[in-house]
């Protein structure tokens, strides 16, 4: 397969959608990096660059028809030589009048970008990796600083490595029988999707390559320039590529992102700051989101100078550290600071009673703030350059000189504010349907300082508050917003007019800056999970309790689905974000907010830790996403109301092999016709045995692997209260296949 061009026939470069057209070939062409290469030097206008047979060899020539790569391959007849692009994006020189010999090959010349088919391989005899390399920015081919390849040490496990030397991520061993890595259970559900990842080794060669089942899928899987995998497909409709998988799982988990003196917060839209005292090396990088360059001092240090003062330490707390520490012996922290200070190399020191004293010479990398929620992290001691004598007469006089403009300034100021903040104080009795806006230090205030964390989601954490009329609210920080205010109001307003019973009410919301912050009704009784599974105080459900709930959630999501003006996904369905008021009423959580995400949602993927059971097998095939995909995560939630247990588990010993899985539900109710061998035991048998039989079977029906052969949500709720029969489509043969060789015969 494939179309061959061979003598001085052309192939002219042209990108594909998404793709940059300022200096590079498309990401099927793997040229090999070297001094020749194409990614050391791009050639300047992609549209004239062209691709051809020349003596034998593949070459690329620049706009200017300088010869800028080449194959560099012998070959017996130079006029003989064919080119072929195949179908799996392998581009192969092979001699002519014999297809079987291949000069030369592009999957054997990685650049970032691994493609179906490929091999990511480590030759046992040469003791050598073949390493895929990121760009070293999005728009500039050159190879970065992150790479990926096989653990030589270990060559069924994966690694990537931060500028050749410093591994930061570890996939752990390949379990061929789960068909995951060991430190990557999430890789479950890409097999259970049709991504099928294989391990080969013997003697001469240890590799890992994959494929789709579905042959019509477009997918490649890259490096990327900051440093993290990703897994991408292509999505026809919308012509653009949808992201289904990445690690490491947290950008601030890559070595070095923020580069020199820069720290990473992945809680901050930028992810990356540099540190007080310091500025961008390159704040035109820093603009296009390439951080690695990092931060340089904006005043020199005055170590050298004995008749300056002394270099001051920045105090900042940090939950990740530069590699490499000097430890020193030192009595105490006045020790520690007075050895570093001794140094002029030394640029920053930790103290503990535990561990004693440690310092750091030269550049720090690695940094990483902890978020506003998060009490880890240890205290670093940074040295910043402190301010020279005659610059400090100078702000003294300046400072003396403008003092009255100053106070005058502040005075106006203070009165403005006072101004506002009386005509924003929080309404007592907000119209129906209202939202209100709400200051952050007023939500500060409501929620004590935000100390009264009721959960984390992947859309942020929620804590309880109590605005000044007495009621009771459940306010969440959103993270990772990183729309601009007009659009965040906006998109709030849409969520604030819905109005259902079975959804929880949006009561305001604030937006300052980067904060980004939500205000609902507080439910006392909790979310869902917690009833079902046995959490600390929790009261168990009896079975017309758990009816309603799951009666009452189908009703929540068929008004988000139907009769919204504009259809909602919501794209999270699980027992976490189902609440429960006083009453033991439901309430369906966190709809609309995928709006603020956006289409990628690599938000909510790189959540799937807790939400492994309940993902559609579209989100991870590239399918389009519609409202089937909400039905199949209520399918999963109904099993695990049934049970009182959960549908996916990534770790069980031998002896726990659980027999509540989708597959047994579904092998239960379409073969057996028993529904009783599922229900909780905690329940006792004490169950409606018709309600019991409709509610597996809608289960059964909403799990289908063909989205087509799901019921709609209205069509859910008329089955729950009985108004519409249901015929059980067959499961999937592949669906019960997946799940059998996850969890066993038990499943």
């Amino acid at each position: 397969m494939g179309r061959p061009f061979h003598g001085e026939a052309a192939l002219v470069g042209r990108p594909a959608h998404g793709e940059a057209a300022s200096g590079t070939v498309p990401p099927w062409l793997n040229l090999p990096s070297g001094a020749a290469s194409p990614r050391e030097k791009p050639v300047r206008d992609i549209y004239s660059s062209v691709l051809k047979i020349s003596d034998g060899n593949l070459v690329l020539f620049d706009e200017s028809q300088v010869p800028i790569w080449s194959t560099n391959v012998s070959s017996t007849n130079s006029t003989s030589a064919v080119a072929v692009l195949l179908d799996d994006g392998n581009l192969i020189l092979r001699d002519g009048p014999n297809s079987s010999i291949i000069l030369w090959q592009s999957f054997d010349h990685p650049a970032d970008t691994w493609l179906a088919g490929s091999k990511l391989s480590f030759n046992k005899r040469t003791n050598q990796s073949r390493r895929y390399t990121s760009w070293k920015s999005q728009d500039d081919p050159a190879p970065g600083l992150f790479s990926m390849e096989i653990d030589p040490n270990q060559t069924d496990q994966v690694i990537f490595i931060w500028n050749t030397s410093q591994r930061y991520w570890v996939s752990g061993a390949w379990d061929e029988q789960a068909n995951s890595f060991s430190l990557v259970p999430e890789m479950r559900m890409l097999f259970l999707a049709g991504f099928n990842f294989t391990h080969f080794s013997n003697e001469n060669e240890s590799y890992f390559t994959y494929s789709f089942n579905n042959h019509l899928i477009i997918s490649r899987c890259s490096i990327n320039a900051s440093g993290q995998f990703i897994a991408t497909s292509w999505l026809t409709s919308s012509r653009e590529w949808t992201l289904f998988f990445s690690q490491p799982r947290q950008q601030c988990e890559v070595y070095g992102y923020c580069g020199a003196f820069g720290s990473c917060n992945d809680q901050s839209t930028q992810f990356c700051n540099c540190l007080t005292g310091f500025q961008p090396a390159s704040q035109e990088e820093w603009n296009q989101q390439l951080y690695t360059g990092g931060c340089v001092r904006q005043a020199k240090l005055q170590c050298q100078n004995a008749n300056e003062r002394r270099d001051p330490f920045l105090k900042s707390r940090m939950t990740t550290f530069p590699t490499n520490p000097l430890n020193v012996t030192a009595d105490g922290i006045k020790d520690c600071k007075s050895t570093c200070l001794k140094n002029c190399s030394c640029t920053a020191y930790i103290y503990d009673e535990n561990n004693g004293c440690s310092i750091w010479i030269g550049d720090l990398l690695n940094l990483k703030q902890p978020g506003e929620d998060d009490s880890e992290g240890k205290t670093l001691y940074i040295r910043i350059a402190s301010t020279p004598a005659n610059k400090k007469k100078l702000i003294i006089v300046a400072i003396a000189v403008s003092l009255g403009l100053f106070l005058l300034g502040l005075i106006t100021i203070f009165i403005i504010k006072i101004r506002r903040w009386r005509r924003t104080i929080i309404p007592t009795n907000p119209t129906e349907g209202s939202l209100m806006p709400f200051g952050y230090k007023d939500l500060q205030k409501a929620t004590n300082n935000f100390s009264e964390k009721l959960g984390k989601g992947g859309f942020g954490s929620i804590f309880k508050g109590t605005l000044p009329d007495g009621s009771l609210v459940a306010v969440k920080k959103l993270e990772g917003i990183n729309q601009g205010e007009k659009q965040f109001r906006t998109e709030v307003s849409t969520v604030g007019v819905i109005n259902h019973v079975n959804l929880i009410r949006l009561r305001g919301f604030c937006s300052e800056g980067s904060r980004k912050l939500l205000v609902y009704d507080y439910m006392p009784n909790g979310s869902l999970d917690k009833h079902l599974f046995n959490a600390k105080g929790s009261e168990l459900l009896d079975w017309k309790t758990r009816y309603q709930i799951a009666l009452g959630a189908a009703r929540g999501l068929a008004y988000l689905h139907d009769k919204c003006r504009d259809s909602i996904i919501h794209c999270d369905i699980k027992p976490e974000n189902i609440l429960l008021d006083a009453d033991f009423c439901p309430k369906v959580a966190d709809y609309g907010l995928a709006k603020f995400i956006g289409r990628e949602l690599s938000r909510v993927l790189t959540t799937m830790r807790g939400t492994l059971g309940y993902l559609a097998p579209e989100w991870i095939s590239g399918q389009d996403i519609t409202p089937k995909a909400d039905v199949y995560s209520y399918g999963m939630m109904l099993l695990e109301i049934v049970s009182g247990t959960r549908n996916f588990r990534v770790q069980h010993s031998n002896d726990e092999q659980t027999a509540f899985f989708p597959a047994t539900v579904a092998l239960q109710v379409t073969e057996d016709g028993d529904a009783l061998n599922l229900l909780d035991n905690k329940l006792n048998g004490d169950v409606n045995i018709e309600e019991l039989s409709r509610i597996c079977t809608v289960a059964c029906s909403c799990i289908q692997d063909d989205e087509f052969q799901r019921p709609t949500m209205s069509q859910v709720v008329q089955i729950l209260e009985g108004i519409l029969e249901i015929l059980l489509a067959p499961i999937i043969h592949d669906f019960l296949a997946s799940f059998s060789l996850l969890y066993g015969d038990g499943a």
